[in-house]
């Protein structure tokens, strides 16, 4: 066996490899770089799913970051547990032949209950008086308490959100250094989402000076992986789930479906909030895919015509569709929508923003009914944001319940780039790049594929 170290950069495509990058332009220089045929929806829960099993959407069931549980009548995105993936991952195929195979899988998703020998997830503490904590949740246990020792508590209000920062990248970073240092696996397995949250913010703009400062920065982690890899006598592949490309604005699918009466909301203390079981079709937006489930057979025809006539809307799936694009699993919405390009599709289903539900003026991926990029800004209308931020945390720590309340409800242009769509250009889209090129294909990657590839550089090509 051949000790291998995956590093997954988030967002990292062809065009971003430049001198900014030098690690990683050395990397390619040495070994290789192919573009990556990535699935529907090339969004972070999907890929990754693909990328371990080597199935399609269809086959391991992660039809998103999140969809509409039937028999709870509840949407859940960012789901956790490793059990919701069907299919034999790598670790598994692996140790079935080799039994003396080992992995170690750094906060790659669905990372708890996981059959990794070593495993770490991002996973707060919620206790009742309703702080939330950062922490995150290892495998074996003690793993945690010996990450936290040796590097501090996981910085998870870096991870996402208005202050997301290169510090969570280099928290995983450092973790993984030392579990490779300490347990030696067969196979790391290692996430870096640094770039994702300047090139959602500001768009794949490489002559803007923070786009560029945010790629030296992960270039240099990524160096430092490589030279501990190289010291271990390591191959070295690194992977990204999707390419990031510029977007306008949102399309507000639930408030079309909602003014066409097929989505109900129930009124909470004077709030709308969405009531998914009562509703006879609704979307879970996630990037610029979105599920839409349609509870009756006799509406289907109608709501794919009135969501296929929105603006900023590319085109809608039925059934033969989605069969065609390995998205045809019982978790899939009944109908698929995917925006044009320069757009995304928001989860907003209030048609008055004094009557938005209380979460969403907040940082929480686990209560909205979709995805939220627009978590990623301050609202530009709150003057001192940083006081503001800090006032409502000193609040929280004298006992008092206090909204987080500091994301803006009304200006989804803030967003400016997106990912989920296939892109048009595949310098845009998501790469693989290896020490071995010897192990490359000639044309592109296949996302189904890299599960052999990955397995090739551990035993040798079969």
């Amino acid at each position: 066996m051949h000790p291998t170290l995956v590093i997954l950069v988030v967002g990292l495509s062809p065009n971003l490899i430049s001198d900014h990058t030098p690690h990683l332009k050395r990397l390619v220089a040495r070994g290789a770089m192919r573009p990556m045929d990535t699935v529907l929806p090339a969004v972070t829960c999907t890929v990754q799913s693909s990328l371990v099993t080597g199935l399609m959407p269809d086959g391991h069931g992660a039809v998103a970051n999140g969809w509409y549980f039937r028999d709870l009548s509840e949407v859940w995105l960012w789901r956790q547990s490793n059990r919701l993936v069907a299919g034999e991952k790598i670790w598994e195929t692996a140790k079935s032949l080799d039994p003396n195979f080992t992995c170690a899988k750094m906060f790659w998703w669905y990372n708890m209950y996981s059959t990794a020998d070593w495993s770490a997830t991002p996973r707060p503490m919620y206790p009742a008086d309703g702080r939330k904590i950062p922490d995150h949740y290892a495998y074996p246990s003690a793993l945690r308490d010996e990450l936290n020792a040796s590097l501090g508590m996981f910085p998870l209000f870096k991870f996402w959100g208005p202050l997301a920062d290169i510090s969570s990248s280099k928290w995983i970073s450092d973790a993984t250094l030392q579990v490779m240092a300490t347990r030696h696996p067969t196979l790391t397995l290692t996430y870096l989402p640094h770039l994702d949250y300047n090139l959602q913010r500001l768009g794949p703009d490489l002559s803007h000076p923070r786009i560029k400062q945010d790629l030296a920065e992960i270039d240099a982690l990524c160096g430092e992986l490589i030279d501990a890899a190289d010291g271990e006598g390591r191959q070295i592949i690194v992977v990204s789930e999707y390419g990031i490309t510029p977007v306008r604005d949102a399309v507000h699918i639930n408030r079309t479906l909602r003014e066409a009466g097929l989505l109900q909301v129930k009124v909470e203390m004077g709030r709308d909030v969405i009531d998914p079981g009562a509703s006879r079709a609704f979307a879970v937006a996630d990037h610029q895919l979105a599920h839409i489930y349609v509870r009756s057979p006799d509406d289907l025809v109608a709501v794919r015509s009135l969501v296929a006539a929105l603006d900023g809307v590319e085109t809608v799936m039925g059934a033969e569709e989605k069969l065609a694009a390995g998205l045809a699993h019982s978790r899939a919405g009944e109908l698929v929508a995917i925006s044009e390009a320069d757009r995304w599709f928001s989860y907003y289903y209030w048609l008055d923003d004094e009557r938005a539900p209380d979460y969403a003026r907040t940082v929480d991926i686990h209560r909205k009914p979709g995805y939220d990029p627009v978590e990623l800004f301050v609202d530009p209308e709150i003057r001192w944001p940083m006081m503001a931020i800090a006032s409502r945390l000193a609040r929280r720590k004298l006992g008092m319940r206090t909204l987080l309340d500091v994301i803006s409800l009304k200006d989804t242009q803030l967003v400016k780039g997106s990912h989920g769509r296939p892109t048009d250009d595949a310098a845009d889209g998501p790469l693989v790049i290896s020490s071995r090129s010897d192990l490359m294909p000639d044309g592109h990657v296949n996302a189904v594929d890299f599960k052999q590839l990955t397995l090739d550089h551990v035993f040798g090509p079969r």
